[in-house]
């Protein structure tokens, strides 16, 4: 009988307002906007590779000019 390990990659950024470590259950999209547990930042997935976090731009309102 065989068994097979299943090994789990632990997939982290650090939020750039604060610091703290941000997990991700499963692989983030580019550009996907996530929230920092910590201090409650809007942050945007910049790069996946490894994987880099900035502020997301505020989202600005459109009056149709």
């Amino acid at each position: 009988m065989s068994q097979t390990a299943t090994t789990t990659e632990t997939l982290t950024a650090t939020c750039p307002e604060c610091g703290a470590t941000i997990t991700f259950s499963r692989p983030p999209r580019r550009h996907e906007i996530v929230r920092c547990p910590d201090c409650g930042a809007e942050l945007e997935v910049t790069a996946l590779s490894p994987i880099t976090l900035a502020l997301a731009p505020e989202v600005e309102e459109d009056w149709g000019e």
